[in-house]
C-alpha cells in the first residue's frame, strides 16, 4: 500500500478549515503541519483536527523543517505566487485557492514552472467539483449558440465577515477574487476562446485599502458570439435581494439554478450556500403549431448537494488523484491561467474606461 501523502496545510479560514479537515479524513494524506499567522486559529484547528501536528508562524520555516510532499495554500491571495513556487523548488505536488495568483504574470509563471517540475498544481474551482453544478454546465451546453450567460455572488458582511472581506480587498477586488470561479464556468459552457472584456466598479466605503472599489460587474464576448456578465459585491451596504443569479440562455431555451436554502431566506454571507443548488429550472423555447410554448418548463432535480466540506473533500480527492494517477493537468492550468486574464482585463477596463481586447 502506498505511503500517505504528507502535506503541509497553510492558512486556517473558511477555505484553510475545510481543507484541513478533508486532509485529515482521507487515508492517502497525512497532515505534516499547520501555518497560520494567528496562534489562537492554529491552536483551534489543532484541537480540531484531534491536536499533535506540528504548528508554524512562518511558512518557509514549515517548508524546510517539516519537508513535505505537498502543500496546500489557502492563505491571502498575495502569497499564493510566493508559495507555490517556493513549495514547488522544494519538490512539492500544491493544491492553492483561487485565485491562482494576484497578477496573471504570477500565474503563468506557477504554471510554467508546475509543468517544468513535473509537479502536480490544482487550483481550488470549488464549482468543477459539484455535482449540480456540472449538470448545470451539462444542460447549458445543450441550449445552441450563442449563449447568454448571467451569474452574480454578492455578499452582505458584518462583524468578522467584512474584516476578512478588507483583508482580502488589500489584494484583489471582488470581482477578482470571486469572478474566476464564474468565467472559468462560462468558458466550460461554451467551450469557446473569450475575445472581449469590459468592467464598472464602485467604492462603497471609507474603509478599503487607497483606490480599491468592493463592488464590481464585469462583462465578456466569446469568440463564438456567447456573451455572459458577472458581478461581485462584498460589505454591510449590500442587498439581499437578487444576489444569488445563476442563469444561463440560448436559442433552444434557458437553465437557471434554483438557490438553495440559504439563498433563498437571504443569507448572502453564508459561504455554505454560496455553492448550493436544490434544483435546475430547464425552459424550452419551442413552439407548437399555436404559437405556444410545445413543452412545460420542467424542475430537474440536481444529482447532490454535498456542502462546503464536503466539497473541499472532493477536490483533495481530485488532488490525490492527480498525484497518484499522474493525470495531465495542462488543462486544468492553462484555465486557470485564462480566467485570471479575463478578470484582470475587467478591473484594468473599470480602471481606464476601456473595453479590453484580449
Amino acid at each position: 500500500m502506498s505511503q500517505p501523502i504528507r502535506v503541509l496545510c497553510v492558512g486556517a479560514g473558511n477555505m484553510g478549515r475545510s481543507h484541513a479537515l478533508a486532509y485529515h479524513r482521507i487515508p492517502g494524506f497525512q497532515i505534516a503541519g499547520l501555518v497560520t499567522r494567528s496562534a489562537e486559529s492554529r491552536r483551534k484547528l489543532n484541537a480540531e483536527l484531534g491536536g499533535g501536528h506540528a504548528e508554524f508562524a512562518d511558512f518557509h520555516q514549515a517548508l524546510r523543517e517539516t519537508r513535505p510532499d505537498a502543500v496546500s495554500i489557502s492563505s491571502y491571495p498575495d502569497t499564493h505566487a510566493e508559495y507555490a513556487l517556493a513549495a514547488l523548488d522544494a519538490g512539492c505536488h500544491v493544491f492553492v485557492e483561487k485565485p491562482l495568483a494576484a497578477s496573471v504574470e504570477e500565474a503563468e509563471r506557477i504554471a510554467a514552472k508546475a509543468k517544468a517540475a513535473r509537479r502536480k498544481v490544482v487550483i481550488g474551482y470549488i464549482l468543477r467539483h459539484h455535482p449540480a453544478w456540472t449538470q448545470f454546465i451539462r444542460v447549458a451546453q445543450t441550449l445552441g449558440k450563442p449563449l447568454v450567460m448571467r451569474m452574480n455572488l454578492n455578499q452582505q458582511s458584518s462583524g468578522d465577515t467584512w474584516r476578512t472581506h478588507q483583508a482580502l480587498m488589500r489584494t484583489c477586488s471582488p470581482i477578482v477574487d470571486c469572478g474566476v470561479h464564474y468565467v472559468d464556468i462560462m468558458c466550460l459552457m461554451t467551450g469557446s476562446r473569450p475575445v472581449r472584456v469590459s468592467g464598472i466598479g464602485a467604492r462603497l466605503s471609507d474603509e478599503l485599502p487607497p483606490g480599491m472599489v468592493n463592488y464590481g460587474q464585469l462583462q465578456v464576448t466569446f469568440a463564438d458570439g456567447s456573451v455572459g456578465w458577472y458581478e461581485a459585491g462584498w460589505g454591510p451596504m449590500m442587498s439581499e435581494e437578487a444576489f444569488f443569479v445563476k442563469d444561463v440562455v440560448g436559442p433552444r431555451g434557458s437553465v437557471t439554478i434554483v438557490a438553495g436554502k440559504g439563498a433563498r431566506e437571504g443569507n448572502s454571507a453564508s459561504v455554505d450556500d454560496h455553492t448550493g443548488a436544490q434544483a435546475l429550472k430547464v425552459h424550452h423555447a419551442e413552439l407548437g403549431p399555436d404559437g405556444k410554448f410545445a413543452r412545460k418548463d420542467e424542475l430537474v432535480p440536481t444529482d447532490a448537494d454535498p456542502g462546503h466540506d464536503g466539497l473541499c473533500q472532493r477536490e483533495q480527492e481530485y488532488f490525490l488523484r492527480a498525484i497518484r494517477e499522474d493525470l495531465d493537468l495542462t488543462a486544468h492550468l492553462d484555465d486557470a491561467v485564462n480566467s485570471m486574464r479575463i478578470v484582470a482585463a475587467a478591473d484594468l477596463s473599470f480602471r481606464t474606461g476601456r473595453t479590453v481586447d484580449l
